[in-house]
């Protein structure tokens, strides 16, 4: 039963509704309800003690009646014929005017938190409350298709964006976060520290883009060295900034399309190709998964045959302690902890590698 609670209140929802408590919380000075709080059990106190001595015969069971009637009056639910005499109807009267106040001032309460929740999610102020996403930070071109790649792929956790615009860029089915993934307050936000892994795309081609990123990544892992960093870098000289500052996995994209295109330009129908398997195109998915425990030990041509025989999947490359193998001699062996690069219509029952530490 407890576990289905911590389960319950851990929504995302919940978690961005607490967030917008707080935060109006720190806003509003906690003596006002606390005095409205006091003033409010006073007056219904001094009301019930009153109609007990004006308008019952003084019992115990009569002053516990009168409170209750005190504060049934005041939601305006009371009993009218509990009391009989001026005294009585006085006290009512007081309790119906300030019942008026007391609700007026919850619901004004209530109405400011509904709309400072719908406006600041609506802007992007919100915090995420997520667990296990992807967290974008930066938006261009390359941003906007990964979105759209991530939407249609196999992939079906929640995906944040982190970008300092006036709305959100990426649409429906992406949190929007307005902010800058150099700041850790925004950061926080995003759900960083809860993500599995950030993407950092440059703002534009400038080298100031890509030393935005690097600060981005310097960021991150300050806060949260176990998630995976990927970066779109724009030159290649600022390779070795971007590993000093311990980012994961990093993509050149000039370099990568400058060698496709001359490859192209030598063998035509390469690039047609490529682009077909990294965009998963019809029956040419590209995943990363676990070695089969059927596989441990046999050759490379052993495991490719079965890889295509069982899961209807083409091995394209090996992975061992951080080095990857792409075709390898005949006489290389898969040991247990290897892991696959391979191109197939799904997964089936082969195990995505989602451990990002697999990858170190």
């Amino acid at each position: 039963m407890r576990a289905r609670l911590m389960r319950l209140f851990d929504t995302p929802f919940l978690k961005r509704v607490g967030w917008h408590a707080r935060r109006m919380s720190e806003k509003v000075e906690g003596g006002f309800f606390r005095s409205l709080l006091l003033g409010l059990v006073v007056i219904l106190a001094l009301a019930a003690v009153i109609v007990w001595v004006g308008e019952t015969d003084g019992s115990i069971g009569d002053l516990g009646a009168s409170f209750y009637w005190s504060m049934t009056t005041v939601m305006g639910q009371g009993d009218a014929s509990y009391v009989s005499g001026p005294v009585g109807w006085v006290m009512g009267w007081v309790l119906g005017l300030f019942g008026v106040a007391i609700v007026a001032t919850i619901t004004g309460v209530f109405v400011g938190f509904v709309i400072e929740f719908l406006l600041k999610e609506g802007q992007g102020m919100g915090a995420s409350g997520y667990r296990d996403h992807i967290v974008v930070c930066g938006w261009n071109t390359t941003a906007r298709d990964l979105v759209a790649e991530l939407k249609s792929d196999a992939y079906k956790g929640h995906v944040v964006l982190l970008h300092n615009s006036d709305s959100n860029p990426a649409g429906d089915g992406v949190y929007f976060v307005r902010g800058d993934g150099t700041n850790e307050a925004d950061l926080e936000r995003a759900g960083i520290r809860l993500a599995r892994s950030a993407i950092i795309c440059p703002a534009d081609a400038s080298d100031e883009a890509d030393m935005h990123s690097i600060l981005t990544v310097l960021a991150i892992e300050s806060m949260a060295p176990a998630v995976r960093t990927v970066v779109e870098v724009n030159n290649p000289a600022h390779v070795s900034h971007f590993h000093r500052a311990e980012v994961d996995e990093l993509l050149v994209t000039s370099k990568l399309v400058a060698h496709l295109l001359a490859r192209s330009a030598i063998y035509p129908g390469l690039s047609e190709l490529v682009t077909d398997i990294v965009s998963g195109g019809e029956g040419s998915e590209l995943y990363r998964v676990v070695l089969p425990d059927e596989c441990v030990g046999k050759s490379i041509d052993e495991v490719s045959a079965l890889l295509r025989a069982r899961h209807a999947a083409t091995l394209l490359a090996i992975s061992r302690n951080g080095s990857t193998y792409t075709n390898p001699q005949p006489d290389f062996q898969l040991m247990i902890d290897d892991t696959l690069v391979v191109v197939a219509e799904s997964l089936g029952t082969l195990h995505p590698l989602e451990d990002a530490t697999a990858f170190e």
